[in-house]
């Protein structure tokens, strides 16, 4: 993979007033867009790599990847093909009808995780709630929870989407306030605290629905041997163990899912994001067949789910994943990066913790905001993104190149000394 040229960056002694262009578009969003978005004010137009060019041609590093939706770059050559060909033949036929695209598709990622059956959504939302109703479901049907009566087993901190249901569990007020009456079944436990969970599960308990490393409480590593401990947890009361690698799977951590850090085989991988390739929302839910089994034509489906441009487009993302290629970039190159930020403890950092290239640093609040920092970086010509205060998570494509990230260290180092 050929290195962009760094870049010098745009710092500045203090924030710009936008460029014109710039000035035009953050106009428009203000009159018309939903306010439901703080964005950094970066207007992007065009992209390549691991790199992003403004309205006003400045240049950045993406430090984000949208949310690990780009593990792969924006404009991967091989999943752009993969798009432009199915696009020239057939992107829709409902499920109504089979198309040439969703069966080897299911086969190919059944096979990378491991599981022999599918079922394909569009958004990480859509998988999480489609998971849900098969945990119930299965309850029902299988393990012989009287009806209504099924719980799921959730983490304080957790992100899962933001469907009311979903936010129904959710412990962050911002999510929550204002979207009641929640939907009940749902029992929080401490993320981390193995003993809580098992201490929690009832003859009601149907599933346990983790993320395996936290993404949006701040890349939130839970202690060794947590997750081995929920799986035996789950074994031992016949309880699935449903997990959401919306963000930290398809090679993000190092390894084609996070679990496999641990050893850890789910009943169930929840995935999205990256399984689109950047290109369009694709996301499913992996189990075993006598799990997914419980599903019946027309009690539960999508218009687009499966559809055969996804369908291609995710073909080609496993294909990515077979070689091992992208999880050996994220570990040999999560090294640089997490060996890069422990440095800067104590100057400024207060804790870093990181997986892959995946990170969460959290910034000393007594210095500046995560909000802040992220701008001191936008001008730097870095692109990260901050989560609850202080907090900076930093996630480029699997792409980039370490002179890349040595280059993003530096600005990372500088801004935290200079606006």
């Amino acid at each position: 993979m050929e290195a962009a040229a760094p870049v010098t960056g745009i710092a500045q002694e203090s924030a710009p007033a936008p460029a014109p262009e710039t000035g035009q578009h953050l106009a428009l969003a203000d009159e018309f867009l939903a306010h439901n978005y703080h964005p950094l004010p970066v207007v992007v137009a065009e992209a390549s790599g691991a790199w992003l060019t403004d309205v006003d041609g400045n240049r950045y590093l993406d430090c984000l990847a949208g949310y690990s939706a780009l593990n792969f770059g924006h404009g991967h050559p091989g999943l752009l093909a993969a798009a432009h060909a199915q696009l020239d033949r057939v992107t829709l036929t409902s499920r109504a009808f089979h198309n040439d695209q969703l069966g080897p598709f299911a086969r190919d990622l059944a096979r990378l995780a491991g599981m022999d059956a599918v079922l394909p959504m569009n958004t990480g939302a859509e998988a999480v709630e489609t998971a849900v109703k098969m945990a119930r479901r299965w309850g029902y049907q299988i393990k012989g929870v009287p009806e209504d009566r099924a719980q799921i087993i959730v983490a304080a901190g957790n992100f899962h989407g933001r469907t009311t249901t979903i936010v129904s569990f959710s412990s962050d007020p911002e999510a929550r306030t204002g979207y009641g009456p929640f939907t009940g079944g749902f029992v929080t436990v401490p993320y981390g605290d193995a003993d809580a969970l098992a201490a929690a599960i009832t003859d009601d308990t149907v599933a346990v629905l983790l993320e395996p490393i936290q993404g949006e409480a701040g890349v939130v590593i839970p202690p060794a041997g947590y997750l081995p401990r929920v799986r035996q947890a789950c074994t031992d009361a016949n309880v699935l163990f449903l997990a959401d690698e919306i963000q930290s799977g398809l090679g993000r951590t190092g390894a084609t899912f996070a679990l496999e850090h641990e050893g850890v085989e789910p009943d169930a991988y929840i995935l999205g994001k990256a399984l689109g390739g950047g290109i369009l929302p694709v996301s499913a839910v992996v189990s075993r067949r006598e799990v997914m089994g419980v599903f019946t034509p027309g009690s539960h489906g999508s218009t687009f789910g499966g559809n055969p441009l996804a369908a291609a487009v995710g073909r080609a993302v496993v294909a990515l994943l077979e070689t091992g290629e992208f999880q050996a970039r994220a570990r040999e190159l999560g090294e640089v990066l997490n060996r890069g930020l422990l440095e800067l403890v104590g100057r400024g950092v207060v804790e870093v913790r990181c997986r892959g290239l995946w990170a969460g640093i959290d910034i000393d609040p007594a210095l500046m905001t995560g909000r802040e920092m992220s701008e001191r970086l936008m001008r730097r010509g870095v692109l990260v993104k901050d989560t609850h205060g202080s907090t900076v998570r930093i996630a480029p494509p699997l792409v980039v190149e370490k002179d890349e990230i040595d280059w993003a260290l530096e600005q990372f180092g500088d801004a935290l000394t200079r606006p």
